[in-house]
């Protein structure tokens, strides 16, 4: 019998209550999944090259990826998983409160596969999170190692 695969999600994420609401959306899955956390721009570079703290983390399937964020923020993180050939398949989804035009074009400029404004509704927040997990994780095909 063959094991259902587990999805690997990196959360970049610097608020301790949406990082919660995130994992318990995700509990609620049908879909297997395991969920990192990254606190700041740093932990997440740290995390994506085996880094640090982070020298067994095995390379994410999907990214969530907030913009505001300490040390390096999400556009700057965005730019470098981009630009690195080892990193640039991996899905990056920007989850953020900002609806900032610039800030949505810029996302889009360095390659973000979709742009996610957080609802500030606990309740819509928790469906968001599902629909991302439908689309990406039922309906899309991730990339293969």
């Amino acid at each position: 019998m063959e094991s259902k695969k587990i999805v690997h999600i990196l959360l970049v994420e610097d608020n301790e209550g949406d990082i919660l609401l995130t994992q318990d959306a995700f509990e609620e899955s049908k879909i297997n999944t395991e969920i990192s956390v990254a606190r700041n721009g740093q932990e997440a570079l740290d995390f994506l090259y085996n880094r640090n703290a982070f020298l067994e983390a095995k390379k994410p399937d999907l990214i969530l990826l907030d913009i505001n964020l300490p040390i390096y923020n999400g556009h700057e993180v965005l730019k470098k998983i981009k630009q690195d050939s080892n990193l640039k398949k991996i899905p990056v989804i920007m989850l953020t409160t900002s609806a900032f035009a610039n800030d949505i074009n810029q996302a889009y400029e360095n390659n973000c596969n979709s742009y996610v404004k957080k609802p500030l509704d606990m309740q819509e927040f928790l469906e968001a999170i599902l629909k991302i997990e439908n689309f990406w994780l039922e309906i899309c095909t991730l990339p293969n190692e």
